[in-house]
């Protein structure tokens, strides 16, 4: 039974976001509610979509400090599954620390922005950019590192 709910939980996922997404969703705090426990649901069955966008919804959004924090704990989950966006949120927040659950960490915080980076995730790449430029994060400054990831920020799309 647990296989065969872990094989939904993306179908479900996926049906749930495009409600969220949608116009549907807008001005409804019981709609809210709602998708919150499904996304919850997909979440706690190691959707790593899921894992993402429910750690972010409770981290940036949550109402109180322990959804805060259990925003981060499945943003962590999702980083670890491999989710860029959840990787680079996960370096922000072991930069900067966030209160006794999340200590400020520059080993973590680098490791995560990389990961991030490595998928090509534009701020992460940003960022890795400056810490190799000025020195941060326990890093030297690194004028080769800061080019190499100089390059590998995607360009900026013109106008016709």
């Amino acid at each position: 039974m647990r296989f065969l709910i872990k094989m939904l939980a993306p179908i479900i996922f996926a049906l749930a976001y495009g409600v969220f997404r949608s116009s549907f969703f807008k001005r409804s705090r019981k709609r809210h509610e709602w998708l919150m426990k499904i996304f919850r649901f997909c979440a706690d069955n190691d959707h790593t979509k899921a894992l993402s966008v429910y750690g972010h919804l409770l981290h940036f959004r949550g109402d109180g400090v322990e959804n805060r924090i259990q925003g981060g704990i499945y943003l962590h989950r999702a980083a670890d599954h491999g989710d860029m966006k959840a990787q680079y949120q996960m370096g922000r927040i072991f930069e900067e620390g966030f209160e006794h659950y999340f200590s400020a960490n520059e080993e973590k915080a680098l490791r995560y922005y990389q990961q991030a980076a490595e998928q090509g995730h534009t701020l992460a790449i940003s960022r890795l950019m400056k810490v190799f430029s000025s020195g941060e994060l326990g890093q030297p400054a690194d004028a080769a590192k800061a080019e190499m990831w100089q390059r590998r920020q995607p360009a900026l799309p013109t106008s016709p």
